[in-house]
């Protein structure tokens, strides 16, 4: 199915993800990604959506530098964070504290700026009483806003997310990007958000349609969604 390619909402921001003809594939017989190519501008919140197999997941590991493009070129000049679908494979220590600190340790930071970084991080997703608690005893979308937490310690100024709400209640879904599309605006941050619920495009600057390993639609997330809705009932 084919859809119009959308302006983008502020054509004038300077793009701080930039992916050009991204070609990816697994083997001869298993292409992901071909000619792919997207921008998302600075300070925005923009969210990727396709059906599965589309090459969503594959883009954002591209994307972070977990996989190498075959061919074409991927700009991304700040430092960015990851978060995965599930935070359990990214938290690996036993306290909240603990787990966010770790991620400072190449920094040469000296124990009262490790600190202070942490209790920041942990202020900015609503978390601030939560340094001592255990991992374990986290629920998953407070473990999702610790991932995001390690991010804004580490200063990261992009940060991807995939499906981050695939494993939530539908409840906590909609509070964790709420919360995202919060800390982008406050904190100046560039996101890129996995998704494939279309009521997440609500709290977004602008999304991308994948299909079949390139960018078909882009633009304005309220027309995206209307186009995405008319089609699922025709």
């Amino acid at each position: 199915m084919s859809y119009p390619l959308n302006p983008d909402p502020k054509q004038n921001e300077a793009p701080v993800i930039r992916v050009n003809n991204v070609c990816f594939n697994w083997s001869s017989e298993a292409k992901v990604l071909k000619d792919c190519s997207l921008e998302v501008p600075q300070g925005e919140f923009w969210m990727l959506l396709g059906n599965n197999g589309s090459g969503k997941s594959t883009l954002l590991r591209l994307l972070a530098g977990l996989l190498i493009p075959d061919a074409g070129s991927i700009v991304m000049p700040y430092k960015t964070g990851f978060v995965f679908q599930n935070p359990d494979h990214q938290l690996v220590m036993p306290t909240v504290g603990a787990d966010i600190a770790f991620g400072l340790v190449n920094e040469n930071l000296s124990p009262v700026q490790v600190k202070n970084r942490v209790r920041s991080a942990l202020d900015a997703v609503n978390l601030a009483d939560f340094e001592r608690r255990p991992i374990h005893a986290l629920s998953g979308g407070q473990k999702q806003r610790i991932a995001i937490a390690g991010a804004i310690a580490r200063n990261c100024e992009v940060i991807m997310f995939d499906e981050p709400t695939a494993l939530l209640d539908p409840d906590t879904q909609l509070e964790l990007v709420a919360q995202v599309q919060n800390l982008v605006k406050k904190r100046n941050l560039t996101a890129l958000w996995v998704t494939h619920r279309l009521e997440e495009l609500d709290y977004c600057d602008g999304a991308f349609l994948l299909e079949g390993g390139k960018v078909v639609a882009k633009g304005n997330p309220q027309s995206l969604k209307q186009k995405l809705l008319a089609a699922e009932k025709s």
